[in-house]
């Protein structure tokens, strides 16, 4: 790994991994949360494969959150240990301490009343071999979002993680030759698991940055080199719309791989025009993340395409009633495989319902086409019924972003005492002010009049979940308040 100016090897990546697992077995028992409020480090990724040797589980905490939302996991969690560094110790509570067995260690902070967790690790001696952990034993606990209520804790064994980095080494054509830049956040199945872990599993190397910055981001692309990355959408648009990124240099990439939301067309294509093949990838927290991805070679032909099923893992469309829908048809992602989550920390009526027969109830609908391709269509939650008829708010979004008039947008539903729900469309004006006419004429040209937004309402900028989600409940309430 290379992170701030550090290089490290993979004989001192095992030697650290290996003093933490003993410190682990010496302090904590088998089957212990380790909480982790950090910005990316080495460290984090030392403690994922400590806890792999030890039967230990990490618990990856989301620094976006506020104290109160962390309190809350934690208080699921029941973790035996956290970990905070310099940058997230503002969002530390005395609560906190309460919640973790009273059990505080910090990472790289020189200044912090709480013991250094490397200086602890550092003097640990043997205690007992580490090898025999069962596959099936958990490793990752990782909360969702949250955003439509209580987040649920994903239980990721270590079988799971693995059959993920093979779907990721599948995924990117990956090689020890590979160098993997990380700017997103390791709190995220996106960011640990999309490339990071599967490198490392490999023997590549993987460039860290503690975050995403598009200035640092660009810099790497143009002095590191790096082969490969992962990149929301969010940050895609950060980099396109930086002054430096038509001149830095990106003939080093393979691919970047993209997912997390549905991913804007016109995002792909002005990569694609700097000569890089952009794929998406498909999943959830639950799928480990990889369950669907376009393969390289499709990349140009098939934009907009999540592409196929991973190696060893199935998928199926049903609909309501759960029956299998034919090409074409629009259905609810099903999937099977070594991947999936083994449930939900704690809960087992919800565990029990999205993991019903062995398949997990992504909540998403797709279609598959001829080839065997499939393509997004939206969240079950977020489906609009207009008079009876289905109405996708991402269908309506992507005709809107091709008004360039428009900087984004959100459709959400709203109700209508005859139609039961109609669409509305949040704008956010482009430099220079909404085109209406054209963007209600672009409507008029791609859409059947009962998809058509019947209000345009114009804002500075979208409400986002603490991932860089749209938060459409907000966007939902502002609907429901609007007046006739």
């Amino acid at each position: 790994m290379r992170y701030d100016g550090e290089v490290i090897g993979y004989r001192q990546l095992a030697a650290d991994v290996e003093r933490l697992a003993h410190w682990l077995t010496q302090a904590l028992p088998v089957g212990a949360r380790i909480a982790w409020l950090t910005h990316n480090t080495p460290e984090q990724l030392v403690a994922v494969l400590a806890c792999a040797r030890t039967g230990c589980m990490l618990v990856p905490l989301n620094w976006r959150l506020t104290p109160r939302e962390l309190e809350e996991l934690l208080a699921d969690a029941a973790p035996s240990l956290l970990v905070v560094d310099r940058h997230c110790a503002p969002l530390y509570t005395d609560a906190m301490r309460g919640l973790c067995e009273g059990r505080v260690l910090s990472l790289r902070d020189p200044g912090s009343p709480f013991p250094d967790l490397r200086a602890a690790w550092q003097t640990a001696t043997p205690a007992r071999d580490l090898s025999e952990v069962a596959p099936d034993r958990p490793l990752l606990l990782v909360y969702t979002s949250g955003t439509t209520g209580r987040a649920k804790g994903s239980v990721l064994t270590q079988r799971a993680i693995a059959a993920n980095a093979a779907n990721s080494h599948a995924m990117h054509a990956m090689s020890p030759r590979d160098l993997v830049l990380t700017s997103l956040p390791l709190f995220h199945v996106g960011g640990l698991d999309i490339q990071t872990l599967p490198a490392l599993a490999l023997g590549a190397t993987v460039l860290l940055h503690a975050r995403f910055d598009a200035d640092a981001t660009l810099a790497a692309f143009a002095q590191a080199r790096p082969s490969l990355t992962v990149q929301i959408p969010a940050t895609l648009q950060a980099l396109l719309a930086h002054r430096q990124w038509t001149a830095t240099p990106l003939a080093s990439l393979r691919t970047i791989a993209t997912g997390s939301t549905d991913v804007p067309v016109a995002l792909i294509d002005a990569v694609h025009a700097r000569g890089v093949p952009v794929i998406q990838v498909y999943g959830a927290t639950e799928t480990a993340p990889i369950a669907i991805y376009q393969r390289i070679d499709e990349a140009y032909t098939t934009v907009g395409s999540i592409g196929r099923p991973a190696p060893a893992t199935e998928i199926r469309l049903v609909d309501a009633q759960g029956r299998d829908v034919g090409v074409d048809e629009p259905g609810e992602i099903l999937v099977r495989g070594a991947q999936l989550a083994s449930g939900y920390w704690r809960d087992e009526a919800a565990s029990a319902e999205a993991f019903a027969g062995g398949w997990f109830r992504s909540g998403d609908i797709a279609t598959r086409d001829a080839a065997g391709r499939y393509w997004f269509r939206d969240r079950i939650k977020n489906v609009i019924i207009s008079g009876g008829e289905n109405v996708y708010p991402a269908e309506i979004e992507r005709v809107a972003r091709r008004e360039r008039s428009l900087a984004d947008c959100a459709v959400v539903g709203r109700p209508d005492a005859r139609w039961g729900q109609v669409p509305v469309l949040f704008a956010v004006p482009a430099n220079g002010g909404l085109d209406r006419a054209a963007l209600r004429a672009s409507f008029t040209t791609a859409l059947a009049r009962y998809k058509h937004p019947r209000r345009i309402v114009e804002v500075d900028a979208l409400p986002r979940t603490a991932l860089g989600k749209i938060d459409v409940g907000t966007l939902r309430r502002l609907a429901a308040e609007l007046q006739d």
